[in-house]
């Protein structure tokens, strides 16, 4: 007799809602996110499936930590198979303690099963159970006997029924979730099943939490037999990757700033539910989330109370704790070691191969240490302080200020900070001596002999402070710093300090582009410390002075500063300020030694050991060779200059960066784009300063039309608008927006930004803005594609606005071309080039096919620039076959759609190929060309060729000699074939397809 499906289960199909909320799903779900960072893990599943679809069964056991993205993988899957055409079934196990509810999962899984069937539900597995219940019945697989009593055997046979009687329709793939809170039936029947169904269409994906199965619990010895049966694998879903968590957060909320970013990814540790509840902490200003608090915590109060206790001692003590540490703390051996037992076993600490104890998320850590009263913490602070200054070598001088710091001992927490600072700054690590530093300053109030035991005064530690804030590349904090020291030296202080202070000020804000202030602050310097005798700090006024000036075009004044600081550096063997005002003077006077004198400078600047004058010296030795058009020896030197940097500490100070960038940029400039993103995008920490670096690599990406570069390009905006001084962040960004727009035919955004650009340039760089011909050069470009598309459709109107834009664009770099000339004289290849495609854009924008002056752009660009070249090849192909030399445009042509695919610039390709097609140019690669007459009849072909003339219908007809409405019909034919909306869209289509009629 046939079991009805209820009784079956042993439970009323309405008895238990299926309820997501009782999971760690209650939070908010990934569903409409994309799936990120779990490539792999889904073709293994979706692998799984495919075995199905074929027809043979297969399972998956799915293993991760809470949160880290089993459910949203599942919910992957079950839309990817729901398309193939899979029925998919999902249960779920819910918590309900040792009386949970038999089968429950199955129960959730065969309801919508049943509600569907209906009355028809009980005949889906009537045959297999009978034949169940047959003793001599041959229908169980081979001499497998599921390992369940006899009296559940109809009632698991009956469920096996029902999913293969589905999968006789269609293959049936069945999702289990959360199997750490099945109860034992459920188990069973799912170790029947596997057994079971191993011949039938019917995939199983289980996902449990592997955190949760501590040694005793009762699913550990079922994973341990179903992984040895046939078609059973399983599946470990590790922690999402850094770059996926990123893509992950950014895809949550629009516009985060990349500090929270950056805080959310190192925090939550690749557990997307984690990085979820800290995002939106961090948004809503919280430092953790009570519902994140609450949900770390209950696992913790699971334990017992020693066990506890271990985790409060192990918190506090840090992320790792030695287990001597623990045992000075916590107490005795013996009640020790059956708690740290407890906590490893329960997945909340880990043991490194090391010995020593690491909690297992961070945010576990986090929540004990939230969670303790403030006394409590305060006396764990100070035990863990005792021990670590009574043991040799157990902590370093970081850890010491820290429990020091927490124990409420502030003298001893500054000097061990001191020392922490100390320790940092002869590793290369600036950003944590700054860090340091920065502790040690916050303390010095409250320590009375706080100057006796930092060895300096404060203003002097301040300065201290500020050079690592340099070296980090933390340019504005660098000047809160310094401007916090004049403050404290007052206007009666020491006056060779507080020359100190001015002229380092100076320093610092010729780099973030204030350019006046700097000279204030560096004449200030010169007025506190005499010319002579000659002095260091003299000196370094002087040189810094000097550089100030040719700034800001005050020659006479800069020379004068220079000659003093020069004599003085010889006279006192400072190596590093003569080297420093050596690359002044050859910067600012050029001529043919600039070279050899920046070499000579290089030398004296290693054998003084100052970092950041040897990073200034190897930057300026690039950055001559890129204005000089050799952009491999460019990269050269950027190379040279970034290992050194990293070997010095100092790879995100202002010179470190900046050879960073050119390294970006010359690896686009040579046709090497996977280098140039990959540089741009190496290292995770990028001070606000240096995001040009990444901003560089955005021409790659709109090179390369990547779908992602709009979004990328409004984050560099976003910063642009944020820094509105800092020049490269503009340029790099200013140059993918103009690009990205004249590839989407939006010339107006083109030339807003080419404007903004040459607006700022003008304002911050006066005539050292020759970078302001490259950005109007390609504004022009979108520009003259606009006036074409205006020409080509007879709206003289628009035509003639863009000819006016362009006439203005033209103007802009004119005037910065002669105002480099004036102050400077000559300029190199790059400019040159870029001047080149700028006559040649506005000839096109004139209507004029004028192929010498695109041969003029390919020979400037053979400098070096292997794309830009390529889009001169295309424009001169174009211009060619418009003036009707086709044999001569396919060379150059075929050149330049070989570049292209070389680059992986597929926006450029695409032209090439419209090209092509258009001058019925065979061109290896763009498919064959299609005649005019294959797609419109004789007719149709007449009417297209006056459409592109302007013509009205009527005008249409009256040429023809056909009715006004003939004419129409033949319109709409026209763009019914094409595909286009409007007159204008079809113009513009036909003519990218090369179906205008020529002639």
């Amino acid at each position: 007799m046939a079991v009805p499906l209820d009784e079956a289960v042993g439970l009323t199909l309405t008895a238990v809602p299926s309820d997501r909320r009782a999971t760690i799903g209650a939070v908010p779900r990934w569903d409409e996110r994309p799936l990120v960072g779990r490539a792999g893990e889904l073709a293994a599943l979706e692998s799984s499936v495919a075995r199905a679809v074929a027809g043979r069964g297969s399972a998956v056991l799915v293993a991760g930590d809470a949160g880290v993205g089993k459910s949203r993988l599942l919910d992957e899957l079950a839309g990817r198979a729901t398309a193939r055409g899979l029925r998919v079934l999902t249960g779920h196990c819910v918590d309900l303690g040792e009386v949970g509810l038999p089968y429950l999962p199955f129960v959730d899984l065969l309801r919508p099963v049943a509600a569907e069937l209906g009355d028809d539900a009980s005949r889906l597995f009537a045959a297999r159970s009978r034949a169940a219940a047959d003793p001599d019945g041959t229908d169980l697989a081979g001499p497998v006997r599921p390992p369940v009593d006899d009296g559940r055997l109809q009632l698991f046979e009956s469920v096996a029924a029902a999913l293969a009687g589905l999968a006789a329709d269609a293959p049936v793939l069945v999702l289990l979730e959360d199997l750490h809170w099945a109860d034992r039936s459920s188990r069973d029947l799912l170790r029947y099943l596997l057994a079971r169904l191993a011949d039938e269409p019917v995939a199983v994906v289980a996902s449990y939490r592997a955190d949760d199965l501590h040694r005793r619990h009762p699913l550990r010895p079922l994973l341990a037999e179903l992984v040895r049966l046939p078609g059973v694998e399983r599946l470990d879903l590790a922690p999402l990757p850094d770059a996926a968590v990123q893509e992950l957060v950014r895809g949550l909320a629009a516009g985060v700033p990349d500090r929270t970013v950056d805080d959310v990814v190192a925090r939550a540790e690749g557990n997307a539910f984690y990085a979820e509840e800290l995002l939106a902490a961090g948004l809503a200003g919280e430092a953790l989330p009570l519902g994140l608090t609450d949900v770390l915590l209950a696992r913790v109060e699971q334990l017992g109370p020693d066990a506890q206790q271990v985790l409060r001692v192990a918190a506090v003590a840090g992320r790792r704790v030695r287990h001597e540490l623990v045992a000075a703390v916590v107490g005795p051996a013996g009640d020790l070691d059956p708690a740290l037992a407890e906590a490893v076993h329960s997945h909340l600490l880990v043991v490194d191969p090391d010995g020593a104890y690491r909690f297992r998320h961070a945010l576990v850590r986090e929540a004990v240490l939230a969670d303790l009263l403030p006394g409590e913490r305060v006396r764990l602070h100070a035990a863990v302080a005792a021990h670590l200054a009574a043991v040799p070598g157990a902590g370093t001088a970081a850890e010491r200020a820290h429990h020091l710091r927490g124990s409420n001992d502030l003298a001893g927490a500054l000097s061990a900070s001191l020392e922490a600072a100390d320790e940092a700054r002869r590793v290369g690590a600036p950003a944590e001596q700054l860090q340091h530093l920065e502790a040690a300053l916050a303390l010095w109030p409250a320590v009375p002999d706080a100057a006796a035991r930092a060895g300096r005064s404060q203003a002097e530690l301040l300065l201290d402070t500020a050079a690592a804030a340099r070296r980090g590349g933390e340019l504005h904090r660098a000047v809160a710093l310094l401007r916090a020291a004049q403050e404290v030296l007052g206007p009666d202080g020491d006056r060779e300090l507080r020359a100190q202070v001015h002229y380092t000020l100076g320093q610092v804000l010729a780099r973030i582009e204030d350019q006046d202030a700097a000279l204030r602050e560096t004449a200030a310097a010169m007025a506190l410390v005499p010319a002579s005798p000659p002095s260091p700090v003299r000196t370094w006024a002087a040189a810094t002075h000097a550089r100030t000036s040719y700034d800001l075009e005050r020659r006479d004044e800069g020379d004068a500063a220079a000659e003093e600081a020069l004599a003085a550096a010889d006279a006192l063997g400072l190596d590093s300020a003569w080297a420093d005002v050596a690359v002044t003077l050859a910067r600012s006077r050029g001529g043919e030694r600039v070279p050899a004198r920046l070499e000579e400078a290089l030398v004296r600047a290693r054998r003084a050991g100052d970092a950041d004058v040897e990073m200034r010296v190897l930057f300026n030795l690039a950055i001559v060779a890129w204005e000089a058009g050799q952009s491999a020896a460019t990269l050269r030197w950027s190379d040279e200059g970034l290992a050194r940097a990293v070997e010095l500490g100092v790879e995100w100070s202002f010179y470190a960066a900046e050879l960073r960038h050119l390294g970006v940029v010359s690896r686009y400039v040579l046709g090497d784009w996977d280098g140039s993103l990959a540089l741009a995008e190496r290292l995770a920490r990028v001070p606000e300063m240096a995001a040009h670096v990444r901003a560089a690599g955005l021409l790659v990406q709109v090179g390369r039309g990547d779908p992602a570069a709009a979004e990328r390009v409004a984050w560099a905006r976003e910063l642009v608008d944020r820094l509105d001084a800092y020049v490269l962040l503009l340029l790099s960004t200013a140059g993918a927006e103009v690009d990205l727009a004249a590839w989407a035919g939006d010339a107006g955004t083109a030339v807003t930004r080419a404007r903004e650009a040459a607006d700022t340039l003008a304002r911050l760089w006066g005539a050292s803005r020759l970078a302001v011909v490259r950005l109007t050069a390609m504004a022009l470009s979108a520009v003259a594609d606009a006036a074409a598309t205006a020409r080509l459709t007879g709206d003289g109107a628009a035509e003639r606005r863009w000819a006016a834009t362009g006439a203005e664009l033209t103007g802009l770099a004119r005037d910065a071309v002669a105002d480099h000339t004036r102050v400077f004289g000559g300029h190199g290849p790059e400019a040159a080039a870029w001047q080149a495609r700028l006559a040649a854009e506005a000839a096109r924008l004139a209507g004029r096919a004028d192929p010498g002056a695109w041969a003029a752009s390919v020979e400037a660009f053979g400098y070096g620039h292997v794309y830009e070249q390529a889009r001169s090849r295309w424009r001169l192909a174009e211009a060619l076959v418009a003036a009707g030399d086709r044999a001569a445009a396919l060379e150059p042509l075929c050149a330049a759609a070989e570049t292209a695919r070389s680059l992986g610039a597929a926006p450029l390709l695409d032209a090439v190929t419209a090209l092509a097609r258009r001058g019925r140019l065979e061109l290896p690669g763009a498919g064959r060309m299609v005649e005019t007459g294959a797609v419109f009849t004789p007719r149709e072909t007449e009417v297209l060729a006056l459409l592109a003339r302007g013509r009205t219908n009527r005008q249409i007809g009256s040429e023809l000699f056909i009715s006004e409405k003939t004419a129409s019909v033949h319109v709409s034919n026209i763009l019914a074939k094409l595909g286009a909306g409007s007159r204008t869209e079809a113009v513009a289509v036909a003519a990218s397809r090369g179906l205008l009629p020529t002639g």
